[in-house]
């Protein structure tokens, strides 16, 4: 039989198996993490105005790990801590389980505050 592969190696033996180690490894573009990243920001400021809400973020992969770096807008006032916070634990589970990397460090640049409808008509004037 020429051509036809029926599983089975030279001589009747079992093909053998390759060992983990040798198979190669899957590579993840650090544009795709931050994209993810960016992503799961989004996710989490998902009760803010449609002006405050398209964040950005820049990664760095090394081996497994993901450095993390989060440009955002928020809504003013609120608990700025707080969103932050909450926005580096989300970013960083998702990223953890989306794409399996260690997340040591999200760092949040606050790029803009955007004052609420309702706070920025009793207050009168903007600064």
């Amino acid at each position: 039989m020429t051509g036809v592969s029926d599983g089975v190696g030279e001589l009747g033996r079992a093909p053998t198996a390759v060992a983990p180690g040798e198979r190669g490894a899957t590579r993840i573009a650090d544009r795709v993490v931050s994209k993810i990243a960016a992503e799961a920001a989004r996710e989490a400021l998902a009760d803010q105005s449609d002006e405050a809400s398209h964040p950005y973020a820049t990664v760095v992969v090394h081996h497994r790990t993901a450095h993390i770096r989060l440009h955002l807008e928020l809504d003013y006032p609120c608990d700025i801590g707080a969103r932050c916070a909450d926005v580096r634990r989300h970013v960083a589970s998702r990223v953890r389980a989306l794409v399996g990397m260690e997340v040591p460090e999200v760092a949040v640049h606050v790029e803009r505050l955007h004052l609420t409808p309702a706070h920025g008509a009793a207050q009168g004037r903007t600064r």
